[in-house]
C-alpha cells in the first residue's frame, strides 16, 4: 500500500508515514458519515465499526502491527483490573500500568533514535493513556457515595460496568485513535446511543425525518478546510520559518532586534502542524456526532465540544492565561480531573505538592526529551510572572464604571499583552520543538535571553517591592482586593478574575494553575516533525 502514498510524499517532501497519517485523518470523514447511518438500535455494530476502522488504520495502512497489540494489552489490562479490583487503589494501579507502559516506549524510542517522521506506538498511546486512566477513575467514582463526588465526577461516574465490546469500541473510537481527541466513557456512550439529542429543546431543532441537529456537516467540513489550510501553511513555509533557524550561521549575522523579530515568524508556522492535526480530527469527530454541546442563541446548534485548541486566542491572546486556557484543552481536563484533584488529600485544598505532582505527570506523559523539561520549567515562571502582572497592574486600568469604554491606557495594556504573550510563547516553546537542551540553550542565547530577562525581571521587580507599590496605588484608587495576612485572598491555588481580585480552584469551579503551567503540545510532534535544519 506504500506505493499509493509514495508519489505524494515525494511531491511535498514529507515522509510516507506522514502522508499515511493525514490520509487516515481524511478518510475518517466519509467513514464518519457512514458511522451515523448505523442505527442506534444496533450499538454493537457501532462499536465494531470503530474497532474495524482502527484495525484498518494500524494494519494495512500504517503497518504498525506491534503498536496495535501493545495498545490492546493496555486496554485489556485496564478493563480487567478495573472490573475485579474493588479497592481504592484500583485507579492508581491502572495509572501505573498504562503510564509505565507509555514511559517504557518513550525510552525505547529515544534509545533507538526513531525519527519523528516515523509513525509508531507512542502517539496513539498518549491519547489512550488519558482515556484508560479516566475510565478507571470514573469506575471508582461509581462505587463511591454520591455526596463524596463533585459535579464532574457525578456526571462521569460509571455505575454499570460495560461489556468488553463496549470498552473496545470506546478505546478504539476511530476519529481519535491516532492523535485524539480524548473523550471519556460517558461521552462515548452518549455518542453511541445519541442520548444528547433526546432532550426536548434539541429535538425541536431537528428537521422532520432527521435524527441529528442541523449544522453538523457544515461545522465538520469547515474544520476540515481549516485543517488543510494549516497543514498547507506548515508545508509551504515550515522549511523557512521555524525555530531551528537560530542554529543557522546566517541568522547570527543579523542584529539582535532582527533575530528576535524573525524568530517570531517561526512560532505560528510551527504551531500550524498542531492546529492541522487537532482541527482535522475535530471535524471527523463532529461527523460521528461528537462535539454537540447545546442549542445556542437563535436556536443554532453548537458543535464545539470536540475542540482541543482555539487558534485565534493563541495567536492573539489578551494575556498569557487566556493563551494557555486555549491550548490542548482536552489534556488540561485530564490532568485536572485525574491527577490534580486526585492527589489532593480529602478535605484539603490543592497546594504546592499537588501542582508538582501534576507537573511531573505531564512531563513523563510527554516524553523524556530534555527540551520538554526546559519548556515546562520556563512555563511555571511565566505563569507566576503573568499572574502577578495581572493582579497588580490590570485593576488600575479598568474603568470605575464597568459600562464605560476602556481608556487609552487600557487599550495599550491589552495590545502590549497580545504582543508580549506571543513573544514569550515563541521563546518558551522553542525547546519543545528543538528537543535538545544544548540546542535550545543555544537558541535562547542567540535571542539575547529576552524571555528570561522579561520573566525573571518581572518576578524580581514584583517580589522586591513592586507588588507593595501597586497595592498602594490600588488602595488609593479604591480597587485593592480583600487581603488575608497581607496577601491577595485566594482559595487554593489562586488566579485572578476579571476585576483583578483572586479566585481559587479548590471548589473545582476554575482551572488549577498547575494544569495550565505544564500542559504543552502532546503527541503531534511524534507525527509531524520540525522542518529539517
Amino acid at each position: 500500500m506504500d506505493a499509493l502514498f509514495l508519489p505524494l510524499a515525494n511531491a511535498v517532501g514529507a515522509s510516507v508515514d506522514q502522508i499515511k497519517l493525514i490520509s487516515c485523518l481524511l478518510v475518517a470523514y466519509p467513514l464518519g458519515v457512514l458511522f451515523v447511518r448505523v442505527p442506534t438500535s444496533k450499538p454493537a455494530l457501532r462499536h465494531l465499526f470503530s474497532i474495524g476502522v482502527a484495525i484498518l488504520f494500524f494494519f494495512p495502512v500504517l503497518k504498525i502491527y506491534s503498536a496495535f497489540f501493545q495498545l490492546l494489552g493496555s486496554i485489556l489490562a485496564t478493563y480487567f483490573v478495573a472490573k475485579y479490583n474493588k479497592s481504592s487503589s484500583m485507579p492508581w494501579i491502572v495509572f501505573a500500568i498504562v503510564m509505565g507502559h507509555l514511559t517504557v516506549n518513550h525510552v525505547i524510542r529515544a534509545i533507538y533514535g526513531f525519527s519523528y517522521e516515523t509513525m509508531e506506538v507512542t502517539g496513539p498511546q498518549m491519547v489512550l493513556t488519558m482515556k484508560l486512566t479516566t475510565f478507571a477513575w470514573n469506575v471508582y467514582d461509581g462505587r463511591r457515595k454520591t455526596e463524596e463526588l463533585d459535579k464532574w465526577q457525578l456526571s462521569k461516574r460509571i455505575t454499570t460496568y460495560p461489556s468488553l465490546l463496549e470498552f473496545l469500541g470506546y478505546s478504539f473510537y476511530f476519529p481519535g485513535i491516532l492523535v485524539g481527541p480524548y473523550l471519556d466513557f460517558s461521552e462515548y456512550m452518549e455518542l453511541i446511543n445519541e442520548t444528547m439529542f433526546q432532550h426536548a429543546h434539541v429535538k425541536a431543532s431537528v428537521k422532520k425525518g432527521k435524527r441529528l441537529p442541523p449544522g453538523r456537516k457544515r461545522a465538520a467540513y469547515i474544520k476540515m478546510f481549516l485543517g488543510l489550510v494549516y497543514l498547507g501553511l506548515f508545508v509551504l513555509y515550515g522549511p523557512t520559518y521555524n525555530f531551528s533557524v537560530a542554529s543557522n550561521p546566517e541568522f547570527m549575522k543579523k542584529s539582535l532586534f532582527e533575530r528576535i523579530v524573525f524568530f517570531q515568524l517561526g512560532g505560528p508556522i510551527e504551531r500550524c502542524k498542531y492546529y492541522a492535526i487537532w482541527t482535522l480530527t475535530e471535524g471527523a469527530s463532529i461527523l460521528t456526532g461528537l462535539g454537540f454541546t447545546d442549542i445556542g442563541i437563535h436556536g443554532k446548534p453548537m458543535w464545539d465540544g470536540a475542540a482541543n485548541v482555539k487558534v485565534w486566542q493563541i495567536e492573539f491572546p489578551p494575556n498569557f492565561k487566556v493563551l494557555l486556557d486555549s491550548w490542548n484543552m482536552k489534556t488540561n481536563i485530564w490532568l485536572r480531573e485525574c491527577v490534580y484533584k486526585r492527589v489532593t488529600p480529602k478535605g484539603k485544598k490543592p497546594g504546592f505538592s499537588s501542582s508538582m505532582i501534576t507537573f511531573f505527570t505531564s512531563a513523563f506523559w510527554h516524553g523524556i526529551a530534555s527540551g520538554y523539561y526546559l519548556t515546562f520549567l520556563m512555563g511555571g515562571f511565566i505563569t507566576a510572572a503573568a499572574r502577578l502582572a495581572r493582579q497588580n497592574i490590570r485593576p488600575l486600568l479598568l474603568p470605575t464604571n464597568p459600562h464605560d469604554p476602556p481608556s487609552l491606557a487600557k487599550r495599550l495594556y491589552d495590545l502590549g499583552g497580545v504582543i508580549l504573550s506571543a513573544m514569550i510563547l515563541n521563546y518558551a516553546a522553542s525547546p519543545f520543538i528543538i528537543l535538545s537542551a544544548k540546542d535550545s540553550i543555544a537558541t535562547w542565547k542567540a535571542l539575547g535571553w529576552y524571555g528570561h530577562i522579561v520573566v525573571m525581571g518581572s518576578l524580581l521587580f514584583f517580589y522586591a517591592g513592586g507588588t507593595k507599590f501597586f497595592r498602594g496605588l490600588q488602595k488609593a484608587k479604591g480597587v485593592a482586593p480583600p487581603t488575608r495576612g497581607g496577601n491577595p485572598q485566594t482559595n487554593g491555588i489562586g488566579t485572578t478574575n476579571g476585576n483583578g481580585t483572586a479566585s481559587g480552584t479548590a471548589s473545582g469551579s476554575a482551572t488549577p494553575l498547575s494544569e495550565k503551567n505544564f500542559v504543552l503540545p502532546p503527541s503531534v510532534d511524534k507525527i509531524l516533525p520540525p522542518p529539517q535544519k
